[in-house]
């Protein structure tokens, strides 16, 4: 059964680049509420832990030093079918590959840095969102 709740990152070469406020108005635009949001930064420990399943991966080292490298804003959205509706919304994760007026279309830089996180089921969604909210910080 589908949720109506997913969890995203907006990743340091977003934030970087300052494309925050552009990013946050499109997903609005695009029918979802936030119901929690933060700027904060991932610890190497937390990178490792978030992103364990690849971490016999090759990438996995160059992804925990990305994904530590500066601050990065995490959300939970809300919306009728959140986690496949976001997928849609952010694109390919090559941004080279995404379609027109996707996220990462817009506003990614290569595969490594594709700008945005999204959820890739309901289960991962419940998790991810755990890891960087408590239940008293979403609203």
């Amino acid at each position: 059964m589908a949720t109506n709740r997913t969890f995203t990152m907006l990743k340091p070469d977003a934030v970087e680049k300052g494309h925050i406020g552009a990013i946050l108005e499109k997903i609005s635009a695009s029918g979802f509420r936030i119901v929690a949001m933060k700027l904060t930064q991932m610890t190497k420990a937390d990178a490792q832990s978030f992103y364990g399943i690849h971490k016999e991966r090759p990438f996995f080292g160059e992804l925990v030093d990305y994904m530590t490298r500066g601050p990065i804003v995490a959300a939970i959205l809300e919306k009728d079918n959140a986690v496949e509706d976001f997928r849609t919304l952010i694109g390919a994760t090559n941004p080279a590959d995404a379609a027109e007026g996707t996220i990462r279309k817009m506003y990614a830089a290569s595969l490594g840095e594709n700008a945005v996180h999204g959820s890739d089921s309901d289960e991962n969604a419940a998790i991810e969102g755990a890891f960087h909210f408590s239940g008293r910080e979403m609203f």
